[in-house]
């Protein structure tokens, strides 16, 4: 792999892979946190109209470029990033990488476009809150990070939206797209020294050589901004719907981060055999599926457990769920039990990272948060450094009934 970082301050990292498929990805330190100032959504927003125009084409020309190719243009926003990516053939890679800086670093945002976008994403805030597993848990993170950027909606809300205006998608693009705070990826069976070459000259061609600006503070969270929360609401649905969680470990708190990566795995991670599935669902059939996840951010993070049920089921769901948390509170995992739930989750991470777009994708999140790409070998020894009582002590923390909340629509 090479990796580094271009005059202008953007990082890259290039990988060899084993297929004719390349994929490249261009990763921005900027999602919905970063909309002080400005109408809530607009991140989100300037991701879906960013595709709409450059100075040098339409677009139809953005929109067939690629497909031409039988390749794939994509987008997605976070709470903390905003990311564009591709898919092509090995060969036209060149062609993919100019067209995401390109689209980052002189978009047009034509009126009328904005206009018919804004129908679009209106559907879109419509569509979840028509569906109450995500409404929910959108609910739930404003709750618990009240008074907080991480508060805000990625989508925005159709009021909000409503507003957005031309020249406050300009600025926000002036401001935020620095080339500092970005990290270009690529992922393809090619010659690594060329490829680190060909993105350097195309960091010259969209950045210039210039000195990066000098980097903004960043919003940090230290305690929580909302008290503990138990809350129901009549939604009249067919089922309960219900999130249950608490503040955890940031991105950079790295061995209470892996416990928690490793205690969500084990209560309800996406196997059949995690702790709340095998109780909920195989067992006694309350549930059609049960998730513990684990979302890390630069300040802090979330651990949540999201179920859905039918309402004369909750009470059970909420009694097991409680009764499992304080086994693994009460006593360390056996070395038998640790080991396996150990090589179940670096088996779920070695075939996951073996996709080349995920590759490609978490190496550029690797960037913005570390400004390095971590190897499967050093990711293994961490993992294998968990001890039984660091998952304890993370379960203890994590799931102290004076801080967890809970939200329940029904």
């Amino acid at each position: 792999m090479r990796s580094g970082k271009a005059g202008c301050g953007m990082q890259y990292a290039v990988k060899k892979g084993g297929s004719a498929v390349g994929y490249c990805a261009l990763s921005i330190k900027c999602g919905t946190r970063d909309e002080a100032g400005y109408h809530a959504g607009i991140a989100h927003f300037v991701e879906h109209t960013i595709f709409k125009g450059t100075e040098h084409r339409s677009a139809y020309v953005i929109n067939s470029y690629l497909d031409r190719l039988g390749g794939e243009l994509n987008a997605f926003t976070t709470k903390e990033e905003i990311v564009f990516h591709a898919t092509v053939l090995k060969e036209d890679l060149g062609k993919a990488a100019s067209l995401l800086l390109e689209l980052a670093t002189c978009p047009t945002f034509p009126e009328h476009e904005i206009q018919t976008e804004k129908g679009v994403v209106t559907d879109e805030i419509h569509s979840y809150k028509d569906t109450p597993s995500e409404d929910v848990y959108d609910r739930f993170e404003e709750m618990i990070f009240a008074g907080h950027p991480l508060s805000g909606n990625i989508l925005g809300t159709a009021a909000s939206v409503k507003k957005i205006t031309r020249d406050e998608l300009l600025q926000f693009v002036k401001e935020k797209f620095r080339p500092e705070k970005m990290a270009f990826t690529v992922v393809a069976d090619i010659n690594e020294d060329r490829m680190e070459k060909d993105v350097l000259k195309l960091a010259e061609k969209f950045f210039g050589n210039s000195e990066p600006a000098e980097k903004a503070p960043e919003t940090r969270l230290s305690t929580p901004s909302a008290e503990r929360f138990e809350k129901t609401i009549s939604k009249r649905n067919h089922q309960a719907n219900c999130v249950i969680g608490a503040l955890a470990p940031s991105l950079y708190q790295e061995r209470e981060r892996l416990a928690t990566v490793l205690l969500c795995n084990i209560l309800g991670g996406p196997a059949s055999n995690s702790i709340l599935n095998s109780i909920l669902r195989e067992k006694n059939g309350w549930v059609y599926g049960v998730e513990c996840g684990y979302t890390q951010f630069s300040d802090t993070g979330l651990v949540a457990i999201t179920l859905g049920c039918d309402k004369a089921n909750l009470d059970k769901c909420l009694k097991a769920i409680d009764k499992e948390i304080g086994k693994l509170q009460a006593e360390p995992l056996s070395e038998r039990k640790l080991k396996a739930a150990k090589k179940q989750l670096l088996g779920q991470l070695a075939i996951s990272s073996d996709n080349g777009e995920t590759q490609c994708l978490s190496m550029g999140k690797g960037l913005m948060a570390y400004g390095k790409v971590s190897s499967g070998s050093e990711n293994r020894s961490l993992v294998e450094g968990i001890t039984a009582e660091d998952v304890r002590e993370m379960a203890i923390r994590i799931f102290d009934k004076d801080r967890l909340s809970r939200l329940v629509y029904i």
